[in-house]
């Protein structure tokens, strides 16, 4: 996607990783793992507020998220769709949904361009919602969520939880909570 001059219509963005970014995640022998049902779907108390000011600041708020487990058919299609539904009714600033489904497992076939640390997500969200990649931000707690963001050419910060695995590329900044990260992009001068 091409960059846009500040004379143009295009917006910024905040691309969000949803689990371990906006709702709490579930942490089996260091690692993050997404909630199985809506008992377990429970955002982090800061995300409201913190969605609310960034939207007001004028962002476009976007959900980039991979559900791998509904492509190894370990999770239902309708239930990351309800966890959706409720994510939207909690945070109404969000106007849109990127899902990659794609199971990740065949290693012999090509990346899928939409599962992220590709940038497809972004890159569709982009074309359809009129944003400037170049003035947007990707927020997320995996190497994954940076990689992409980089490769589509976005601001990144990583929120660190000490999860037992390595970044691959070196996030813009790097903070402990989602509040923490809505303040850097609302920091003068960003």
């Amino acid at each position: 996607m091409a960059c846009t001059s500040p004379s143009t219509s295009y917006r910024p963005a905040v691309f969000l990783d949803r689990d371990g970014t906006l709702n709490r995640q579930i942490i089996r022998d260091g690692r993050p793992f997404p909630p199985a049902n809506l008992d377990q779907f429970a955002l982090f108390p800061d995300v409201p507020a913190a969605c609310g000011q960034l939207a007001a600041a004028g962002f476009t708020l976007v959900v980039a998220t991979n559900q791998p487990d509904v492509g190894r058919g370990t999770q239902s299609q309708m239930m990351v769709e309800a966890m959706h539904a409720r994510l939207r009714q909690l945070v109404p600033q969000i106007e849109h949904i990127e899902v990659c489904y794609a199971s990740g497992l065949d290693k012999s076939a090509p990346p899928d361009r939409r599962r992220k640390p590709e940038p497809g997500m972004l890159l569709d969200a982009a074309l359809a919602l009129d944003l400037d990649l170049a003035r947007s931000w990707m927020i997320g707690d995996r190497w994954r969520d940076i990689d992409c963001g980089k490769r589509a050419g976005c601001r990144t910060i990583f929120i660190d939880y000490g999860y037992a695995e390595e970044l691959r590329e070196p996030p813009d900044f790097t903070v402990r909570s989602f509040r923490e990260a809505a303040a850097v992009i609302l920091q003068p001068a960003r």
